[in-house]
C-alpha cells in the first residue's frame, strides 16, 4: 500500500473485511469511498470518476461485474490493487479478472471473522505457479492442518486448518461452550478443510459441514462448483448434498444461467462428467434466478437444502 490510497468500499460495513480495510486506509492517510449499494455499473463508474486505487470485491461481485458490464468501457487506469475475499475465488473467475484488469495486482485473501480476519494471502507473483491456492500464512499467524484427533496430517492430505497467534478472537460472546470447542488445545479450529503443500501454500477444499458423503466417499462441493463456474453459460453455482436411500447422500447442483443463456440439466451433468470423477457428477440439477445469499454475500446453503432436500422423492 502507498500513502493516500483511494479505497473503494463495496462490502457491507459490518463485515470484518470492511473494518480491516478501513483501518489500513486510515493508517496510510487514505480516502474511504463508500458505495452505498452494489451495482456493477455504479462500481465501475466510481472507479473511473473517483480515481480509485484499491478495491475489494468478493467473488460474487466480481462475477456480476464481469458478466453484466463492459469493463473496457471505463477508465480504470488509477486502479492498482484488487483484493478478493469473503469466499473462494473460482479459478475461471481469477483468469477473467486478470484479463479484464491486466494492469491491476490481484490479491486473494483468505480467513474468517474470528481471525481478524486474514490468515493467508496469495500474491500476484505467486498466482501463476499456484493458481488454485489461497496463498501462505500472513505474519503473526501460525497454521497447522490436522485430523479429527488434532494430529498433523502430511503435506498434501486433507485436514482442518487451525490457527494460533495474536489475531485470534478472545471468545464467542456469552457462549463458553462454543468458545472452548473452537479454541481447544490453544488453536482456533476454523471448520475449513484444506490441503497444504510442503511450501506452506494452502488449498481450500471446503467447509467441514458441507462435505457430502456418498457411498462412503467424501465429495467436496467446492471442487464441483469450480468446474461449474468454468462453463460458459453458468453465472453462479452451488452444490449441496441431498438424501439418497442407497448412497446416503447424492450430489445436487443448483445453477444460475448467465443472462440470455439457455441451459439444460443434461448439459450440466455432461460438463461435470468431462471434468470430474464419475461419483462426483451431480445426480440432480436445479435452476434458480439467483442464489440465496446473506448480508455478507455468502451463499446460504442451508436454505438450498431446505428448498430442494425436501423436494426429492423416491418411489
Amino acid at each position: 500500500w502507498q500513502d493516500h490510497e483511494r479505497v473503494q468500499f463495496v462490502a457491507p460495513l459490518f463485515h470484518e473485511a470492511a473494518l480491516a480495510l478501513a483501518l489500513v486506509t486510515l493508517y496510510v492517510n487514505g480516502t474511504l469511498l463508500i458505495l452505498r449499494f452494489f451495482e456493477p455499473d455504479k462500481l465501475m463508474r466510481q472507479i473511473e470518476e473517483e480515481a480509485v486505487t484499491v478495491t475489494f470485491m468478493p467473488p460474487v461481485m466480481s462475477t456480476f461485474v464481469l458478466n453484466t458490464v463492459d469493463v473496457q468501457a471505463y477508465d480504470t487506469s488509477s486502479l492498482r490493487i484488487l483484493i478478493s475475499g469473503a469466499a473462494i475465488l473460482p479459478t475461471e473467475t481469477r483468469r477473467q479478472l486478470n484479463r479484464a484488469f491486466p494492469n491491476v495486482s490481484l490479491f486473494d485473501a483468505f480467513g474468517q471473522t474470528e481471525m481478524s480476519p486474514v490468515t493467508t494471502i496469495l500474491k500476484p507473483s505467486q498466482a501463476e505457479s499456484h493458481p488454485a491456492s489461497v496463498g501462505q500464512a500472513v505474519i503473526n499467524v501460525e497454521i497447522r492442518v490436522v485430523d479429527d484427533e488434532d494430529r498433523d496430517v502430511p503435506p498434501g492430505e486433507v485436514g482442518e486448518i487451525v490457527y494460533r497467534g495474536p489475531t485470534v478472537m478472545k471468545e464467542y460472546y456469552r457462549d463458553p461452550v462454543a468458545t472452548a470447542e473452537a479454541l481447544r488445545g490453544g488453536w482456533f479450529h476454523s471448520g475449513d478443510m484444506v490441503r497444504m503443500d510442503e511450501e506452506g501454500f494452502v488449498y481450500v477444499v471446503d467447509r467441514k459441514k458441507d462435505v457430502i458423503i456418498s457411498g462412503g466417499e467424501n465429495i467436496y462441493p467446492a471442487e464441483i462448483e469450480d468446474v461449474l463456474y468454468r462453463h460458459p453459460k453458468i453465472l453462479e453455482a452451488a452444490v449441496i448434498g441431498v438424501y439418497d436411500p442407497v448412497w446416503g447422500e447424492a450430489v445436487m447442483a443448483v445453477v444460475v444461467p448467465k443472462p440470455g443463456e439457455s441451459l439444460s440439466k443434461e448439459e450440466v451433468v455432461e460438463w461435470c462428467a468431462e471434468h470430474l470423477a464419475g461419483y462426483k457428477k451431480p445426480k440432480y440439477v436445479e435452476f434458480m434466478e439467483a442464489l440465496p445469499r446473506n448480508a455478507a454475500m455468502k451463499v446460504v446453503k442451508g436454505e438450498l437444502r431446505s428448498i430442494y432436500g425436501k423436494a426429492i422423492r423416491y418411489d
